[in-house]
């Protein structure tokens, strides 16, 4: 179920035994002046918030915090939630709620993803994080992480290509959407697929950062195995072959991949965000990694030491995509479920007189 809240200052937050947020109904008759809004997308590697207010007919960031959690570590071999990853996780989650109290956050949705979705220890970890920082996390489905994704990178889709594959290569998954795109209609997801794997998973079950060729390959010819039924499906390839197909990645390997090409001294999101890549541009710059300890690539300026150990992983499962679906270019994101979140909640909420019930 969708969370809309508005909280009406934070004091007024309540939550009861099932950690649902629960309250009445509350009407603010100055709502459009004073919403604040803000969305949270906890994944299996990074934490990341953005706060905003409402812009015409999208929205103008305000604030916003990311932190690399690593929340997923160690989960795919135990099915549980490591003590220093929920730990890590819990002071990221401090801030954003501190955030939220700064800058009177009137209405807010925070959602987490794979990593929750398939812990074991996810209900105790969801009460820590309600006890320690008064924030609910809800957990949506694959389904609904990639429809999000979808709608978070809406406005970078070239309208007159009719077709689009949409991917985020996350920490413990990957989703891949197929949507088509329609002048009069307008957007309507056709099929989408959410693989059990991402940079941790990879990571971790090829025992470590630094992946060797041989590695390298099995991954990709793996990723390329577990997308043919998606393929299969919906015959993506005949479109793409007719070029009636665009293709946008989400992900945090492309957007590194997107500053490295750029030779950015330091990330920066306005530059990289709706960036163009050729294919061959991106095996290159993958290929050049592979040839990196992860010393070097830690220095990398867009890369650092939290991801050194990951990019190959994303690497290998982008090449795999690229592979499979051979669109040619690659449009950048660096947008997604808190965008798709943001313009979600704007566009539910009427401002004249608005009652936002908490669930």
């Amino acid at each position: 179920m969708k969370t809309y809240s508005d909280i009406g200052g934070w004091n007024d937050l309540q939550t009861n035994q099932t950690g649902r947020s629960s309250g009445h109904p509350i009407r603010n008759k100055n709502y459009e002046d004073e919403a604040v809004f803000s969305a949270l997308d906890l994944g299996s590697n990074n934490c990341r918030m953005l706060v905003a207010k409402p812009e015409k007919n999208s929205f103008k960031v305000i604030d916003s915090f990311s932190r690399i959690t690593r929340l997923g570590e160690g989960l795919s071999s135990s099915g549980y939630l490591s003590p220093g990853a929920m730990e890590r996780t819990v002071e990221a989650l401090k801030r954003c709620a501190l955030k939220m109290q700064q800058r009177k956050v009137t209405a807010y949705r925070n959602v987490a993803t794979e990593a929750c979705r398939r812990a074991q220890n996810c209900q105790e970890f969801l009460e820590r994080v309600i006890e320690d920082t008064g924030i609910t996390l809800e957990i949506i489905s694959a389904d609904e992480e990639a429809e999000l994704a979808l709608k978070g990178c809406e406005s970078l889709l070239d309208q007159s290509v009719p077709h689009a594959l949409i991917f985020d290569i996350g920490g413990g998954s990957t989703e891949v959407l197929y949507a088509k795109l329609d002048k009069q209609v307008g957007m309507a997801v056709v099929g989408s697929v959410s693989l059990p794997l991402g940079v941790i998973t990879v990571m971790e079950d090829c025992g470590g950062g630094d992946l060797c060729e041989r590695t390298y390959t099995e991954v990709t010819e793996h990723v390329e195995r577990l997308l043919q039924p998606f393929e299969d499906a919906y015959d993506i390839s005949t479109v793409v072959s007719s070029g009636s197909a665009q293709m946008i990645g989400t992900s945090g390997t492309v957007t590194t991949l997107g500053g490295l090409y750029l030779g950015l001294s330091r990330y920066d999101r306005n530059t990289v965000d709706g960036l163009s890549l050729d294919f061959k541009a991106l095996r290159a710059m993958s290929r050049r990694l592979c040839r990196m300890s992860p010393q070097e690539r830690a220095v990398e300026p867009c890369i650092g030491w939290q991801r050194a150990d990951l990019m190959l992983a994303g690497c290998a499962i982008l090449e795999a995509i690229c592979r499979l679906w051979p669109v040619g270019r690659l449009r950048v994101a660096d947008r997604s479920l808190r965008e798709g979140m943001l313009l979600e909640m704007m566009q539910a909420v009427t401002y004249k007189e608005t009652a936002v019930r908490l669930v």
